[in-house]
């Protein structure tokens, strides 16, 4: 396409403020920026534009509770059969772990990526990676064998990741069985619908999201090279999880028994109105309502023994088949828009700081994969083992709540740490 072409492009697609941007710059930058657009589906983004203001497709009266297995009423021989499933398709080479890290620290006030930020845990203080790295390592001494390692980055911290973990030695992991793989990118949008242009003369993107995982394993040749080991089983986790079990032979046991080609840890609210994507049955398939979608009425609603009708909660703990990602990955995941604030230039070159939310950033969900899927099997985790979140610099989903879980953890758990 050439650079006439691509005017008229963005002229089609009402981008004027671009368009005066390109004819203020100097040749070496208006060739650069004309280069980003031709790489940008303006369609698309229309699309996403007319898309905006949307309401969720939340409909209740079709909406059921979803069943999950709960281990504290598994018999020992119920426990014992899943545990032993799981644990021959680790034995056998079967299995890999896919640690999502393209996200920064700006909520925690740090300033790099999310997966370099350093918990005063016990005995001493430790990376989130080193943690990831500790836990995996753990199940390779159990179960005698070394498990492929991925790492979902971004274009902001790919670099930075990897040179982090070559820094550190990989913490110990073998360097030859650990890979990385960037996640996608969507351009920002204004309120009026405008492609949004940087201080350095670049269209200011962002990280498409956790369901880009499916799509950016495809396209990186992370599914290929799965495929050539003969993986059959992937754990896809978060980075800011401390308690994350990456090798989860009871869901991986769960799954295999039930013939789910996916599989999902919950935790149960602890109150009805916890800020949780909450885990139910619509039109027969699992789907995760998001807490600022849930209906009223349905926030409330008991069964018979006076639980929460819909307390089983999403905590990002996914095992998926390698033929269950590669489907996914062919398939077209929905958006999810965000409102922002971003810096941007104005038609004359002057960078503009907006006091509120001014622009749309969009992302696909992991768990919108689920409903691809007839049946999802869901194994209820407990808060205190399975879920500690760094998220927030203070409060709830904070290091000093998530490293008091950790803490705890390994307190009880001592004889099985390294």
């Amino acid at each position: 396409m050439e650079e006439n072409e691509v005017i008229e492009e963005l002229r089609k697609y009402n981008q004027p403020r671009l368009i005066d941007i390109l004819n203020k710059v100097d040749n070496e930058k208006r060739k650069e920026l004309v280069n980003e657009v031709k790489e940008i589906n303006l369609k698309e983004l229309e699309r996403l534009y007319e898309n905006i203001k949307e309401t969720a497709d939340v409909d209740v009266g079709e909406l059921k509770p979803v069943k999950s297995v709960n281990p504290d009423k598994l018999s020992k021989e119920e426990y014992d059969e899943y545990e032993n499933l799981g644990a021959d398709v680790i034995k056998n080479n079967k299995f890999a772990v896919v640690i999502m890290a393209g996200g920064e620290g700006t909520r925690l006030g740090f300033n790099g990526p999310k997966g370099t930020f350093k918990v005063n845990v016990e005995p001493e203080p430790k990376y989130l990676f080193e943690i990831m790295a500790d836990s995996i390592a753990r199940a390779n001494k159990k179960y005698g064998v070394t498990i492929p390692w991925y790492i979902m980055t971004s274009n902001k911290n790919n670099e930075q990741i990897v040179n982090f973990m070559e820094e550190h030695n990989y913490f110990g992991y073998p360097k030859e069985y650990v890979g990385f793989f960037k996640q996608g990118e969507l351009p920002l949008i204004t309120e009026d619908g405008q492609l949004i242009v940087d201080e350095n003369y670049n269209i200011r993107k962002a990280a498409d999201g956790n369901g880009s995982v499916f799509k950016s394993m495809h396209e990186r040749g992370v599914l290929d090279e799965m495929k050539e080991k003969g993986i059959e089983w992937v754990y896809i986790g978060q980075i800011d999880n401390i308690l994350l079990k990456m090798v989860d032979t009871l869901l991986l046991g769960v799954a295999i028994k039930e013939g789910s080609e996916i599989a999902t840890r919950s935790v149960f609210k602890d109150f009805p109105r916890e800020r949780m994507g909450t885990l139910c049955l619509k039109n027969g398939k699992v789907k995760v309502i998001e807490y600022s979608e849930i209906p009223e009425d349905m926030i409330e609603a008991k069964n018979e023994n006076g639980e929460m009708l819909f307390g089983e909660s999403n905590i990002t703990c996914n095992l998926f088949s390698l033929k269950a990602i590669d489907k996914i990955s062919q398939e077209n995941l929905p958006y999810h828009k965000a409102h922002k604030k971003y810096s941007y230039m104005d038609e004359n070159c002057k960078i503009v700081e907006p006091e509120e939310p001014n622009a749309y950033k969009f992302e696909y969900f992991i768990f919108d994969s689920f409903e691809f899927f007839n049946q999802i099997s869901i194994v209820r985790g407990k808060r205190e083992e399975d879920f500690a979140p760094i998220k927030n610099k203070e409060g709830v989903q904070s290091p000093e709540t998530a490293i008091k879980l950790y803490n705890d953890y390994w307190r009880r758990h001592a004889d099985e740490r390294m």
